[in-house]
């Protein structure tokens, strides 16, 4: 484990259990359902996705249409609130703003992945009229979104790599020279791009020397739960959140 937290968000003893979408393996990802279930088994970290319907409200959702998980269809960047707000997840859960996730879960932190552009400046917004500051980490798979959340929110807002940092610590981890964007405060990976492995030995330790932690996703294993933990990430994103929780347990790491 990393010694120096360099975020708020990051001040937790031991690995930190992230529920994907709240834990996704019932289906009713990213609803207020899934979440209630992960704060009840204990979860205090989940994470989540977001996107901007056409009215500019923060939805938590992670497709770009509503087609697959709910009763409903069609691209949210298209539809307003007023409309949305009739679509149901497996056909009984209403998909929430991620406002009132906030609200409804005071104790949870929240890792939000930032899908479409549209939903950044909504976001920030919302994070500054909330002061949640402390509460959220921020990602993306574009390098340049979440670099452009930093420099609007500056250092009070915690940020994890995109591809293209990811793909700079693994350069560093051979020592190879790469640009590092020194702010973010974790690197959110697989353990796998494809073929090419992304998360050992070399790797953890070339992120710890940054004073970044590692947090794996999506690993629903309970083998490569316990892998990844000896190899010292700080940080396990699973589907499967009572099999995570069993597996921290048995380690004596949950809190």
């Amino acid at each position: 484990m990393t010694s120096r937290v360099r975020h708020p968000y990051l001040d937790h003893p031991g690995p930190l259990a992230l529920a994907h979408r709240g834990g996704a393996a019932d289906g009713l990802e990213n609803t207020v359902a899934a979440f209630r279930r992960a704060v009840d088994l204990g979860y205090r970290y989940v994470e989540t996705d977001v996107h901007a319907t056409s009215d500019g409200r923060l939805v938590a959702f992670h497709d770009t249409t509503l087609d697959r998980v709910t009763d409903d269809g069609g691209r949210i960047a298209d539809l307003p609130w007023s409309t949305m707000r009739h679509a149901r997840v497996a056909g009984t859960e209403p998909v929430p703003l991620f406002e009132e996730l906030l609200e409804s879960f005071p104790d949870v932190r929240w890792n939000v992945d930032v899908k479409a552009e549209l939903a950044l400046v909504p976001l920030l917004d919302l994070l500054r009229r909330t002061r949640a500051w402390d509460r959220v980490c921020v990602g993306s798979f574009s390098e340049a979104r979440v670099a452009r959340a930093q420099a609007l929110a500056g250092p009070r807002l915690a940020t994890s790599y995109g591809t293209r940092g990811v793909l700079g610590l693994r350069l560093r981890s051979y020592g190879i020279p790469a640009t590092l964007r020194r702010s973010a405060v974790c690197a959110q990976v697989p353990v796998t791009h494809g073929r090419v492995p992304v998360v050992d030995h070399r790797f953890v330790r070339a992120a710890h020397a940054r004073g970044l932690q590692v947090h794996v996703w999506t690993v629903n294993d309970e083998k490569e739960m316990r892998r990844l933990l000896d190899l010292g990430v700080d940080g396990i994103v699973s589907d499967h959140i009572e099999t995570l929780r069993d597996v921290l347990k048995d380690r004596g790491a949950w809190v």
